[in-house]
Parts: structure tokens; sequence; C-alpha cells
């Protein structure tokens, strides 16, 4: 069993993205219920079902507010996995600190940036302007705090039927 499936709270909140093997013991114990499904057909010793794509849970789960960690996953998720000085995107990406530590630059948000291995090899241990580089995109801490994590929120954007359940956030749109 393959896939993933996202998880709503009772209110149609979005909590979490869980394996569809887990998906499918929520819904076998009633704890939910399933509101779209995927196409996929799930073969089990009671029979055949679709696969869910989308789960609404029954009751009403209290969860504390969640804090945006800075992470290197956070922070490729937040550059959409492309590189800030070239555009190059795909999975083979470093942290490039924008302002390097031997000048005082930080572990920050506004410090961090996605960069691709041969413009990190470029800049090295220079300022933008030593290195005569520019920046696609000033880098910032992200407005908002999505209950599920920031790279499975980017990830589940993508998602047709799971974008509608999802909160909209202006500073991502346009960015696919």
């Amino acid at each position: 069993m393959e896939g993933e499936v996202l998880v709503l709270n009772r209110d149609y909140e979005p909590l979490n993205i869980c394996n569809l093997k887990r998906a499918s013991v929520l819904v076998y114990l009633g704890k939910a219920e399933v509101l779209h499904v995927d196409g996929k057909t799930l073969t089990t010793v009671n029979g055949s079902s679709t696969a869910p794509s989308v789960l609404r849970l029954r009751h009403q789960v209290r969860r504390p507010r969640p804090r945006l960690r800075l992470s290197r996953r956070s922070i490729f998720a937040r550059d959409n996995y492309t590189c800030q000085y070239c555009g190059e995107t795909g999975k083979e990406m470093t942290i490039d600190h924008v302002v390097p530590k031997r000048l005082g630059g930080g572990d920050a948000w506004e410090n961090l940036v996605a960069c691709c291995r041969r413009c990190n090899g470029k800049k090295g241990d220079k300022t933008l302007q030593q290195a005569g580089m520019k920046l696609l995109r000033e880098p910032r801490k992200p407005g908002f705090i999505p209950f599920i994590s920031l790279s499975k929120f980017m990830q589940g954007a993508r998602h047709d039927v799971w974008r509608q359940y999802l909160p909209v956030y202006p500073e991502l749109e346009g960015r696919d």
C-alpha cells in the first residue's frame, strides 16, 4: 500500500498527511470518513475498495498552534527546491549563507537560501558583491504557519483535490 492521504480535522482544518495503510485503519475503525478517493483499488481479505485521498476525522483533535522551525527541509520548501542564484531546480541542493558566517551571517531565515552545488562553489565564502552574484528573491521567514510541515504543505498544494482544503497564502501564488 503506497500513497499519501490528507487528514482533516472535524472542522476541515488540515492536520496531517499520512500513508495509505494508516488512513485505511482510521476508516476501518470508524475514526474517519472518506471525502475523496484517488481511483486506486485496495484489495484486502474482506474484498476490494477504492483508496482514499482525503479523510475527515469524526472527532475534533485539539492541538497547540505549530511553530515554523528553521531547518534545511523548510528552507528547501520555502525556495521550492530552486537555486536562488541561477534558478536551477532539483533535489541536489545545498544551503548557502548569503552573508558568510565569518562576516557575522548567522543561521536565520533571512540569511539562508537553497543553492545548487555549482553556485555554492562559485560564491564560496564571499559576499554577493565579491562573487558578482545576485539573488532571484530576497530570503525571508514565511508569513504563514501551516498545521502540516512546510515541505508536506508545499507537496500537498500540487494535488488538485487537496488544494481545496489547504489554506491559500498569497506569497506562494504562482510558484510551481
